[in-house]
């Protein structure tokens, strides 16, 4: 007989996690979302059963904190006169000068993901730097959920000037080899793209699950670029057709992945419903050999 967590986890249908990616990147009504969620799987009691899986568990991370391989710190970049914060990483027994990587976060601000990505990359070798681009607001985001509200009200073009800071701040940093390449994931993989697209300062640029530059801008793609998606996502599905057309057209070096079966997000450990451990694994190689042969 079925426990209870697994008649929970066989409710987790598509339709359910295509309400919730809605949800988390639409309008961020909470009371709308869960009304509908509740209809869909018969009842506000199961609905509220299904939430944890469907939300990002910040207790589950590859890298620890106090990692004693990493020197780990904070880091406090000026942006149009703006403290923005963020969190670095580095090997603690490096030797020499090091390639570097910017992290750039999801749709909810630097959380505690995040920052473990960041570790796993600097576990590889490279210095690290995840700004929080929401602390443009004076503050960074207490949970998800306010990151979300918090990622809404900030200028685009501003956000963009974090990471092109960000990318100048490593590749000036006195060890630094100069090499710096970025990796952002859903609205940080678009952030990724925009960023192979506006710095002179960057080697390489790694996309998840992110939108795609305009047309118009794909032509002016200036740096090496790998894009992971994920089959079941609809909504970067609908435009990859078209966009390897427009990247071909204008001879971009790149590599696009698309990992079958698995879902946006699928690298992001901490949400159970749509984490898929092949997939992420696999990607996650790939990205790393990437870096080495871009970066080194």
């Amino acid at each position: 007989m079925e426990n209870n967590i697994d008649i929970n986890r066989s409710l987790i249908t598509q339709d359910v996690i295509d309400l919730y990616h809605n949800f988390t990147h639409g309008d961020g009504d909470r009371r709308k979302f869960m009304k509908n969620l509740s209809l869909m799987v018969g009842g506000m009691v199961t609905a509220n059963s299904l939430l944890p899986m469907l939300e990002s568990n910040a207790e589950a991370m590859i890298t620890q904190p106090d990692d004693d391989r990493l020197t780990t710190g904070d880091v406090t970049l000026k942006v149009a006169g703006k403290d923005v914060y963020a969190y670095a990483a580095r090997p603690k027994d490096a030797m020499g000068k090091l390639p570097c990587v910017v992290v750039i976060h999801e749709n909810r601000g630097l959380n505690g993901h995040i920052m473990d990505v960041a570790r796993r990359v600097a576990l590889e070798g490279y210095m690290v730097l995840a700004p929080d681009a929401v602390s443009l607001l004076g503050r960074r985001a207490k949970d998800d959920d306010e990151g979300r509200e918090m990622i809404r009200q900030i200028d685009a073009e501003e956000a963009r000037q974090v990471y092109l800071i960000a990318v100048d701040y490593l590749a000036n940093h006195a060890d630094s080899t100069g090499k710096v390449g970025t990796v952002g994931f859903c609205w940080g993989g678009s952030m990724s793209g925009r960023m192979a697209v506006g710095s002179d300062s960057l080697d390489a640029a790694v996309v998840y699950y992110g939108g795609r530059p305009s047309a118009e801008d794909v032509p002016k793609i200036r740096v090496p670029m790998m894009m992971h998606y994920g089959e079941m996502d609809s909504r970067q599905m609908a435009f990859i057709p078209q966009y390897r057309t427009d990247l071909e057209a204008a001879k971009i070096d790149y590599d696009l992945k698309i990992w079958w079966g698995a879902q946006h997000a699928f690298n992001n450990d901490s949400n159970e419903a749509r984490y898929d451990k092949k997939a992420a694994t696999e990607a996650w190689e790939q990205t790393l050999l990437f870096f080495d042969q871009k970066l080194r």
